[in-house]
């Protein structure tokens, strides 16, 4: 396959970020038989990237990684944005279309511990970092005598404020230190009966203008099926509760034969009760799937939680 021009692939400049851009890079040029001069990755400063400390939810949410990305897509500046599917907001930019999924990297959360004990062997008291509400919450109904402190930073960054001893113990998404070679800073990895991942947590998303026919012919074939039947279970899921930033959720789909079965769990708006569901269904209802076991929440919830959209 041959372009007319140089095909632009839009990523943030962090280390993790730029891996995952040469990585769909690479994949791009084996699938469609491309020369590695046809295909470049332009770097691009989002809002989450330029006020590393604020909190994202003071930013904006989610969004502050992407918003920037996609506007570059939108001006025609690049042709795929490549994202962290987590990162991504629960409702679809406007002409744009998340058309690929690259395979899934193991979704686990990991712990990083100075004293190298596992979560549940931590001192009364040991500060503990994480970026997400949702794990705070996951890890405190696990040992409720630590105290988990929010943190922001790229990974490198979190790993040097652990050894710098500003922390006793960091957790950090198992897929993102996999990709940068990182693995030996792990303690623990906390299986998913345990701590339940983030939705898409550990998947790569391709996105691209939703009329651009010769970038979704593309994209289209470096997508892997099962990952993309799981995604859309999280995705829907995720959407039926009308989830964002600021919800402590998590979601977690996987594929059993012919089946599809998705666990996922809601915190309450106070942050006090937690809600669960799984249910399993034929792979090709993956988004009837995620809507059941959304409105399975809600149900449970009833007014301890309020839906954002």
């Amino acid at each position: 396959m041959s372009f007319n021009k140089k095909i632009i692939i839009g990523a943030r400049g962090s280390r993790l970020s730029l891996a995952y851009a040469n990585y769909a890079k690479k994949l791009i040029i084996q699938k469609n038989q491309l020369n590695a001069n046809e295909v470049d990755i332009k770097i691009i400063k989002t809002r989450g990237d330029i006020f590393p400390k604020t909190p994202l939810s003071q930013l904006g949410g989610k969004g502050v990684f992407c918003k920037e990305i996609e506007n570059e897509l939108i001006n025609k500046n690049i042709d795929i944005a490549v994202h962290s599917l987590k990162d991504l907001p629960t409702i679809q930019t406007p002409n744009l279309k998340i058309q690929s999924f690259i395979e899934r990297n193991d979704p686990r959360d990991s712990f990083l511990s100075l004293d190298k004990q596992i979560f549940t062997k931590q001192k009364k008291g040991s500060r503990i970092g994480t970026s997400s509400v949702r794990r705070k919450l996951q890890l405190l109904n696990l040992k409720n005598d630590l105290e988990v402190l929010a943190m922001r930073g790229n990974i490198d960054t979190r790993i040097e404020k652990l050894k710098s001893k500003q922390y006793d113990g960091i957790v950090l998404a198992y897929s993102g230190l996999m990709m940068l070679g990182l693995e030996n800073h792990v303690t623990e990895i906390f299986p998913t009966e345990t701590i339940l991942p983030a939705v898409g947590q550990g998947i790569i998303a391709l996105q691209c203008r939703e009329n651009d026919k010769n970038i979704i012919s593309l994209i289209d074939r470096v997508s892997h099926k099962e990952t993309f039947i799981c995604a859309l279970a999280e995705r829907s899921f995720l959407e039926s509760i009308g989830g964002d930033c600021d919800t402590a959720v998590g979601g977690y789909a996987r594929i059993e034969g012919e089946k599809i079965k998705l666990e996922a769990e809601l915190f309450s708006d106070d942050y006090k009760k937690v809600f669960k569901s799984s249910k399993t269904l034929h792979i090709e209802e993956s988004q009837i799937l995620g809507n059941s076991v959304g409105n399975d929440l809600l149900k449970q919830a009833g007014n301890n939680y309020k839906k954002k959209f």
